[in-house]
């Protein structure tokens, strides 16, 4: 969830909120990249970070992430993705035998939730 070049402030809030007091599927490995330091720091001083992290994700510093198969994002032949980047082109995350499908922040929080695409209408607050 969230890239160098997108994970807006707002983005981050949605998935936070969805998540809190949850735990993602045990099957799932959800990695959470802020835009930028700006962004990084508002998450973590109104406490969007603790929640993140409390509910099974990987927070990462910000910059070039699993986009490009780094923290934890490299797939591997078979494995399937469900991201909130801007590519999905094959081999991008790691294997070109690895599926990539390209989602809003919503449908990633829901999708980390339940470890199938989910419709994210049915979490939203």
């Amino acid at each position: 969830i969230g890239t160098c070049t997108n994970a807006r402030y707002e983005d981050i809030e949605i998935v936070a909120n969805m998540l809190k007091g949850k735990k993602v599927n045990p099957f799932t490995r959800v990695i959470v990249t802020p835009a930028s330091e700006r962004i990084y720091k508002k998450a973590m001083k109104n406490g969007l970070i603790e929640i993140l992290m409390e509910a099974g994700c990987t927070v990462t510093g910000t910059g070039c992430g699993a986009c490009i198969g780094r923290h934890g994002g490299i797939l591997a032949a078979g494995e399937r993705a469900l991201t909130t980047m801007n590519r999905n082109f094959i081999g991008r995350m790691g294997s070109p035998q690895a599926e990539i499908y390209l989602a809003s922040p919503a449908t990633a929080a829901a999708t980390a939730l339940t470890g199938r695409i989910t419709d994210p209408r049915g979490y939203l607050a």
